[in-house]
């Protein structure tokens, strides 16, 4: 073996080594994160149009729910009630213990007496719709904003709580559209209290 060799050999061997260990971290950091606190989502359909578009890249805020409930307006990820391996996104609408109302292209809920009217400015079009829902403990009520092509709470009934992945915490791609909380609407913004 020529002695030449060998500080090459020692140079590579300690290259590979640092690149296995720069690895392992960034795995060792990434992983939980990717697990425990954000994911990836691709909107797939049209049932959020305008607020989301098919082919928005997004990242999934996972940790808001375990210390907070979902509130009125959250745009959120669950698994399809319907079949567990698929995931939708929609707007929440109704919460635990509300009897939510759909006459026509008008959402009222009833919540511990008081009567809710929707002002959702960012639907997409009209729609029209006919149901009394009374949702339970951990019981959501979601529809997506392009009411006349969303299938949802309308159709499959209740969102069970513990079915909710997280709520939307940015939108990536397209780049034109980037922003942080897309579709994000308090509840003040959208309810209006009707006297009774």
């Amino acid at each position: 073996m020529n002695s030449k060799d060998t500080p090459k050999k020692k140079s590579l061997k300690k290259e590979i080594l640092e690149l296995l260990r720069f690895v392992l971290i960034v795995l060792a950091v990434v992983i939980p994160i990717r697990i425990f606190v954000a994911q990836p989502f691709i909107v797939n359909g049209e049932s959020m149009v305008p607020t989301l578009a098919n082919g928005d890249y997004l990242i999934i805020d996972e940790v808001s729910y375990r210390t907070g409930d979902p509130e009125r307006g959250d745009v959120v990820v669950f698994r399809d009630p319907t079949k567990h391996n698929r995931f939708l996104i929609k707007r929440i609408i109704g919460l635990p213990g509300e009897t939510i109302e759909i006459n026509g292209s008008r959402v009222t809920i009833m919540d511990s007496g008081e009567l809710i009217q929707l002002n959702e400015d960012y639907l997409n079009g009209n729609f029209s719709s006919y149901g009394t829902w009374k949702l339970g403990e951990n019981e959501y009520f979601a529809m997506g904003d392009n009411r006349q092509r969303s299938l949802d709470s309308r159709s499959w009934g209740v969102l069970p709580g513990d079915l909710i992945v997280g709520k939307t915490f940015l939108r990536l791609f397209p780049l034109a559209h980037f922003a942080f909380h897309p579709g994000e609407v308090s509840a003040q913004e959208i309810e209006t209290l009707i006297e009774v």
